[in-house]
């Protein structure tokens, strides 16, 4: 072979086969529940559940005793007796509902007041002081947190009954002031409104742990002490089970207590004024309740967003 002869064309190489297109998967469509129709019709249904019973109930407190028990409970009766029904509220029985609208105040108002209080300050010294001990003790607040009340009253009666306080102000006041969710919720906010580095800079300054808490954490936490508070005092204003089984003195009956009296009379007892006396309890009730709220949801719509944003 001459050597000067050009080298043979080699055969080209064979271009690699086409891969094959991959199949594209139309997205899948959201569920129904998820869609932005079934969450609309997801929250009226909740809409509906939480007004009805208040509907029925307004309704109802305009009734006299024959329309309450004669016409649809969603329907108005011939005429509007509100201001009657109101009057003979807080006349019956000497006017005792005033009695246990105070009494509920005093439990859940003044209760929640230094429950928040002893809560936003052992949240804050679980999350900026160092101590023996702090997690394991703050997993028992946590494990309160998991226990539910109705399963504490039976002890809490019996740690009265050897106090000496059973059947008085005390055996229902003081239980309220216990709110380890709140220290939880404490906890959260401090982690999340009070810098680490204002604190040591006020400790620089020779400021001390509690005018440290008193003059610059404290008032950082009070969305958070809004928002406690507003918890447990919804929670002590509808406790029903710790004053049944604590009092026996209609005259320290908080509201929920007495209108399940007169509910009970009503039935038991064959007395149906008293039926009209707990629907129209029932109402003023609630009052107080969607006040504060009211008054205080600025505090408590910022308290509920703490830690959302970094």
């Amino acid at each position: 072979m001459d050597p000067e002869a050009p080298a043979a064309a080699s055969p080209p190489a064979s271009a690699p086969a086409p891969r094959p297109a991959k199949c594209r998967r139309s997205p899948k469509p959201p569920s129904v529940l998820l869609s932005k129709a079934g969450v609309t019709a997801l929250l009226g249904l909740a809409t509906l559940y939480t007004l009805l019973p208040l509907t029925w109930l307004l309704l109802s407190s305009t009734k006299s005793r024959e329309d309450l028990f004669g016409t649809n409970g969603f329907a108005l009766g011939d005429e509007i007796h509100l201001a009657e029904n109101l009057d003979q509220l807080f006349a019956a029985d000497g006017g005792v509902y005033l009695r246990w609208v105070i009494n509920t105040v005093e439990y859940a108002g003044i209760g929640a007041l230094l429950a928040s209080l002893f809560s936003v300050a052992a949240g804050y010294a679980f999350d900026k002081l160092a101590f023996p001990g702090k997690e394991r003790l703050f997993s028992l607040v946590l494990l309160g947190v998991m226990v539910p009340g109705t399963a504490m009253a039976i002890p809490l009666y019996l740690l009265a009954a050897e106090a000496g306080v059973v059947n008085t102000f005390w055996s229902v006041f003081v239980p309220g002031l216990v709110f380890p969710f709140g220290v939880y919720l404490a906890r959260v906010f401090s982690a999340a409104y009070v810098p680490d580095e204002v604190l040591e800079a006020a400790r620089m300054d020779g400021a001390g742990e509690f005018k440290t808490f008193c003059r610059i954490a404290l008032p950082m936490m009070a969305p958070g002490f809004v928002t406690i508070f507003l918890f447990q005092f919804t929670q002590i204003w509808n406790s029903f089970f710790l004053p049944l089984v604590m009092l026996s003195d209609k005259e320290l009956y908080p509201v929920n207590l007495g209108l399940y009296v007169w509910y009970s009379s009503a039935l038991s007892q064959g007395h149906p004024e008293d039926y009209l006396l707990a629907v129209v309890g029932s109402l003023v009730s609630v009052v107080p309740l969607i006040v504060v709220f009211l008054m205080l949801q600025r505090f408590w719509k910022s308290g509920m967003t703490a830690g959302a944003v970094k």
